[in-house]
């Protein structure tokens, strides 16, 4: 899987407000994903990240 700093991921399951769409701030062994409705920042470790990630949108 090809992830980029800025791509917009769509994941499996929703945040709690509602949206499931997250834009990458960090990669290495944990992912750093930033909500895109609400804002909230969020850490998930690369293996979890990966298995949720439903699709990629490159800006």
């Amino acid at each position: 899987m090809e992830l980029k700093i800025g791509d917009i991921v769509q994941m499996k399951k929703a945040h709690p407000c509602g949206c499931n769409e997250f834009e990458i701030l960090r990669l290495g062994i944990d992912y750093k994903l930033r909500c895109t409705k609400c804002g909230r920042e969020v850490m998930i470790e690369r293996t979890k990240a990966q298995k949720n990630i439903k699709g990629i949108k490159n800006v």
